[in-house]
This record gives structure tokens, C-alpha cells and sequence, in this order.
């Protein structure tokens, strides 16, 4: 476990951060990208859980824990010691399939809105894209294990439909109509 005695360390004042490994960075690598808009993505899930149902919290709690995984993962170059595993992966899809069999077919793509809880999920979901396309930037230069980068696409995935359950199961869908307004 991590011990956290003092929280400023003064250690960023120059523009700079340590990764996992003690390796110092600019504030504004790749990799320092990544991670930090995984942490900004927890930040939204746990403003949803407060709009959500017990059976979402739940699921939105072993996310958030996740997220530390996936987070700690990426601060550290390399791959070795990873945290977010093939079965957290899986787990989401059991869950997407779980939940898309009780919703009705999609006619239309969603806005983002409904229940406050739909709302704040969709926004979580938009950030985890960011952080999935940091994520598959940093790739593109260091190696990423390709389990942060399925998990972090199942995720979005994951709360695009959970948003679609905490809309009364779909019914309460904000539905885009092309063209509506000219």
C-alpha cells in the first residue's frame, strides 16, 4: 500500500514529475497526459455515483478502483508488474452484455442527458475516450500494454450503455433527429 505522510512535496514546482519508476518528466509528456486524464475520467465517475442506482454504484466503484490500476500502469515505462489484467477487461463486457439485453434497441444515436445520473456518465464517458486516445498516442512512441488500451475502450463502451440503463432502462434516451433545427 502507499503511505502518504505529506502532500506537497514541492518536488513539481519546475514544471516537472516523477513516474512510477522515479524517472523525472515535463508535466506535459505523453505519458503524464495519459495517466492524468485517466485520473480527470475517475474524478466524473465518482461525481455519477452520486446521481447513481445502487446496482450502478457498484459497478461504477470496482471502475473506479480499476482506474488506480490502469493509472498506476501507465506511470510506470514498460510493462512489467501490470495491475489491469485480461479478466477486468471481460468483466466490463459480461457487464455491457448484461445490461444491453435489457434495453431496447438503439433507432438513433444518443445526446447526452436524460437523468442526472445518464448526464454525469456520459461526461465520465467522453473523458475516458480522451484518455483512450492518450493513451493510444503514448503507444505510438513507448510501449503501452495493449490491456490499458482494450480496457480503456470497453470502459467508454461500459457507461455509454450504463447510461442507457440509469435513463429508465432507455426510456428517458435524449434521441438525436438529424437536421431538427434549420
Amino acid at each position: 500500500m502507499v503511505r502518504l505522510s505529506r502532500i506537497y512535496t514541492k518536488g513539481g514546482d519546475k514544471g516537472r514529475t516523477s513516474l512510477g519508476g522515479g524517472k523525472r518528466v515535463p508535466k506535459h509528456a505523453l505519458r503524464v497526459e495519459a495517466y492524468g486524464t485517466v485520473d480527470e475520467a475517475n474524478a466524473a465517475i465518482g461525481l455519477a455515483r452520486l446521481h447513481a442506482s445502487k446496482a450502478s454504484d457498484a459497478m461504477l466503484a470496482r471502475i473506479q478502483n480499476d482506474l488506480f490500476d490502469l493509472g498506476a500502469d501507465l506511470c510506470r515505462p514498460g510493462t512489467d508488474g501490470l495491475r489491469v489484467a485480461e479478466v477486468q477487461v471481460a468483466r466490463l463486457e459480461h457487464e455491457i452484455d448484461a445490461m444491453n439485453e435489457r434495453l431496447k434497441p438503439l433507432d438513433s444515436f444518443v445526446l447526452p442527458g436524460g437523468t442526472p445520473s445518464s448526464a454525469a456518465l456520459h461526461l465520465a464517458r467522453t473523458i475516458v475516450r480522451r484518455a483512450e486516445r492518450a493513451i493510444t498516442r503514448l503507444a505510438e512512441k513507448e510501449e503501452v500494454s495493449a490491456i490499458a488500451i482494450r480496457y480503456a475502450n470497453r470502459l467508454s463502451d461500459h457507461l455509454f450503455v450504463l447510461a442507457r440503463a440509469e435513463n429508465d432502462g432507455g426510456a428517458k434516451d435524449v434521441l438525436w433527429v438529424p437536421g431538427q433545427n434549420r
